[in-house]
């Protein structure tokens, strides 16, 4: 996924420079490049992130069960 995003980044910056006034370059590179990548990454790691926070809950609950079992 990471070599689209390259991808697609090398394209917005090559349409950036293109652009007449320094100010629609970086907009064109923010708006079309940044934000949109920006958008996709976050939601392409939400599976991931869901992972890992269910591990670590679990793991959360174990060790209070040990801790609570070892009390009594």
């Amino acid at each position: 996924m990471y070599i689209v995003v390259i991808a697609w980044l090398y394209v917005v910056f090559m349409m950036s420079i293109t652009e007449t006034s320094p100010v629609a370059g970086i907009m064109t590179f923010v708006f079309y490049g940044l934000l949109p990548t920006g958008i996709m990454v976050w939601l392409a790691g939400t599976g991931k992130r869901r992972q890992k926070r269910k591990a670590r809950d679990a793991a959360a609950r174990e060790a209070a069960n040990t801790a609570k079992e070892r009390s009594e």
